[in-house]
């Protein structure tokens, strides 16, 4: 037997496992959650295109479960994620996506949103991508009070494209100038 005060060897080693074993655990399920809830917001994480025989280039996205329309997608080779907005004017970007985009500040101007009238800056997106969809010299206005990752993909933008929702999918088609 051992002494009242001294714990048998291998006992607390056991604890520590069972400790290290549990938060690594948790980590896995934070981690494993944390890209399903993702995947909820942009199922388009990887939008699905292709492109017919006639030149068509088609890009299908999925509904998410707010039932917005959220793609992956590049403005100037930057990577962004955009939010399909039918309501907006241009396109509207953060002031910090603008700055890694390279983006020019414009003439300033005031821009009314369901938030109330704001001052915007104009631009001009030299090129801005979604699957093979490919857009050039699209007027945006860079928000600096816009906050978030995402940008709002506009009617100056959407004015180019077709687009057809049928259930929880929009196909968006780029049809080419002859």
């Amino acid at each position: 037997m051992f002494p009242p005060n001294q714990k048998p060897p291998g006992r607390s080693i056991g604890k520590g496992m069972l400790i290290v074993s549990f938060s690594l655990g948790l980590v896995a399920l934070t981690i494993f959650f944390d890209g399903v809830l993702q995947s909820q917001s942009n199922p388009n994480n990887e939008p699905e295109f292709n492109e017919t025989d006639n030149g068509i280039k088609e890009v299908v996205l999925q509904r998410n479960r707010q039932g917005h329309y959220v793609a992956n997608g590049t403005i100037n080779g930057v990577p962004v994620t955009f939010l399909l907005d039918t309501g907006a004017t241009d396109v509207a970007i953060p002031a910090a996506i603008a700055r890694k985009a390279g983006l020019n500040q414009g003439y300033i101007s005031q821009a009314a949103t369901a938030n109330g009238i704001i001052q915007v800056y104009s631009t001009i997106l030299d090129e801005l991508q979604l699957g093979n969809i490919l857009l050039h010299d699209i007027k945006a206005s860079i928000t600096p009070s816009m906050e978030g990752e995402t940008i709002l993909l506009g009617m100056s933008a959407l004015k180019q494209i077709e687009f057809m929702q049928r259930g929880s999918n929009l196909t968006l088609r780029q049809i080419p100038a002859f």
